[in-house]
């Protein structure tokens, strides 16, 4: 656990891509929200793991929304269903049931459409918010954090050791 937190923070501490974290917690928003069994997971994943994608991020990210899924699934399940009875989109879905790959999406199950649809409307506007977020947390706010006394404190723990060595800042010791 400790050294899992301590990623996180080396990447949010380090010279990484405000864009490489971004993107991991944007595709790992969507990974979380939708059902995870499903053939545009995978798609995720390999996307995630491709690219340069924070995977630490993207984790941390898949986690959270994980769980918050559970609590959006009426709304998943109600844009699922306004999506699948809409009159004018009935040709898609039929056409798209026809084709074997697209059955294989599971697109004709509400939450699966809806977790889908509502996922692709807020990825980039996670993938905005996360970025800003990122960039004014290294300019502004983490000198500032560093002063505290509490992180003073942390610093003379494990946690703190253990931030260190994961970071590669402490000299003379090695794995």
């Amino acid at each position: 656990m400790l050294g899992m937190l301590a990623k996180l923070l080396k990447a949010l501490n380090s010279e990484t891509s405000p864009w490489s974290l971004a993107w991991g917690i944007a595709l790992g928003m969507m990974l979380g929200f939708t059902p995870l069994l499903s053939l545009h997971n995978i798609v995720l994943v390999l996307i995630a793991f491709t690219f340069r994608v924070n995977l630490s991020f993207f984790f941390l990210s898949f986690a959270v929304c994980s769980g918050l899924a559970y609590a959006l699934d009426p709304l998943f399940d109600f844009v699922g269903e306004w999506l699948l009875t809409a009159s004018s989109l009935q040709g898609l879905w039929f056409a798209l049931y026809e084709l074997p790959l697209a059955r294989l999406a599971q697109f004709n199950h509400t939450i699966t459409l809806g977790s889908v649809a509502v996922s692709l409307l807020f990825i980039v506007p996670v993938l905005f918010i996360a970025r800003f977020v990122i960039v004014n947390y290294r300019s502004r706010i983490q000198k500032r954090i560093e002063k505290l006394p509490l992180v003073q404190l942390i610093k003379g723990t494990k946690f703190w050791a253990t931030y260190q060595k994961v970071s590669g800042l402490r000299g003379g010791f090695s794995s």
